[in-house]
């Protein structure tokens, strides 16, 4: 027979487990007992008219057992149900602290009510949990928002005079002579000037993005293109590139411009992880009502402990990064209602996978997203 271990504050105490029809039966069992002995006895001794009061009180015992039956299940049963009924009642107009009596029982239906306290305890901390990740994200989008804000107006004040500290050493060069070991300064000076532009541009992008201009396009087409440019790029150097086109892949609403910016991004950063030789590969194809652009390299990949950063604003492995690549491509990727997915293994390269939904989902006349 099993045993129900309840621990205290002192010893542990051992308790019988019964079931609980067995509970319910025994007392129907006892009286029906009680009678029967009853109406035997009164039988073998009784002789005469007497017999009719035998009969009496065996009719009697009848209704009492109906009677036991009838009190005992209204304990037993029908009890914890109307209260577990009011407590999930309770339960689902958002009381997080109700519990049921009824987990005390040693039973079936004891351990119905210890489980359902169980559960309410794991959704009260759960929503605990989700406050209180609601409550920092809050926080922090809040915080991006005024960083935002900044960003946007100190990369206005810095263009403007970059602007004309680029037209001066382009003057500058232009009148140096041929033979000028200036020249050389002056053509570093440009090149950095070139750099803190695209910083700064791509800072711009970050704080006041450019919503997605979408329409159907061929997105072969537009990965095809990104390719291109990334192999002449790489065209001086040992590196292997492979395209695989997807067949039968339908028109994909895209903004052909930030998915190339994309997808060039994601080219430029295999081939930068690459030291001397290796491949690139990109290949597209179509799962579970998507589009998937896929990126990958064999490069020295990502540690782990980068991995859940890379996303994040101004966070780079790289000497000459900003930073802020993969941050603007997943922005691009979720405003196209699609995600980025990221699996590297160190010394062996890394696999972006870009999935683009195959159907967006339209307007319906009540307001509704409907997708037909």
């Amino acid at each position: 027979m099993p045993v129900l271990r309840v621990r205290g504050q002192g010893s542990a105490v051992s308790l019988p487990r019964i079931n609980w029809r067995l509970k319910a039966i025994l007392p129907v069992v006892g009286v029906l007992c009680a009678g029967l002995l009853g109406f035997v006895w009164a039988t073998v001794s009784v002789q005469g008219p007497e017999r009719a009061t035998v009969r009496l009180v065996a009719t009697f015992g009848a209704f009492v057992i109906c009677a036991v039956i009838l009190v005992v299940l209204a304990v037993l049963v029908e009890h914890p149900l109307v209260e577990l009924q009011e407590k999930i009642a309770r339960l689902r107009q958002g009381d997080m602290s109700v519990q049921v009596g009824f987990a005390r029982r040693n039973d079936e239906i004891g351990d119905l009510g210890r489980n359902f306290n169980e559960m309410v305890r794991q959704l009260r901390e759960s929503r605990e949990e989700i406050q209180r990740l609601y409550r920092t994200q809050m926080s922090r989008a809040e915080h991006f928002a005024t960083l935002g804000e900044l960003a946007a107006g100190l990369a206005h004040e810095i263009r403007n005079p970059l602007a004309g500290i680029a037209g001066v050493m382009n003057i500058v060069a232009r009148d140096l002579p041929a033979s000028s070991a200036a020249r050389d300064v002056v053509g570093d000076v440009q090149q950095e000037i070139q750099h803190i532009n695209r910083i700064v541009s791509d800072l711009l992008s970050l704080a006041r993005p450019k919503p997605p201009e979408l329409r159907p396009a061929d997105l072969n087409a537009t990965a095809e293109h990104a390719f291109t440019l990334a192999r002449q790029q790489a065209s001086a150097r040992e590196i292997d590139f492979d395209l695989v086109r997807a067949e039968g892949l339908p028109l994909v609403e895209h903004d052909v411009g930030q998915i190339q910016q994309v997808v060039l991004n994601l080219l430029l950063n295999a081939i930068q992880a690459i030291e001397r030789e290796g491949k690139v590969g990109l290949r597209l194809g179509q799962q579970n009502g998507h589009a998937t652009i896929t990126v990958s390299d064999t490069g020295r990949g990502i540690p782990p402990e980068h991995l859940p950063n890379i996303f994040r604003p101004f966070y780079t492995t790289k000497r000459q990064g900003t930073g802020l690549g993969l941050s603007l491509a997943r922005r691009i990727v979720e405003e196209h209602g699609g995600r980025v997915e990221v699996e590297s293994t160190p010394g062996q390269g890394a696999r972006f996978i870009l999935r683009l939904p195959l159907r967006r989902p339209e307007a319906g006349r009540d307001g509704t997203s409907v997708v037909e």
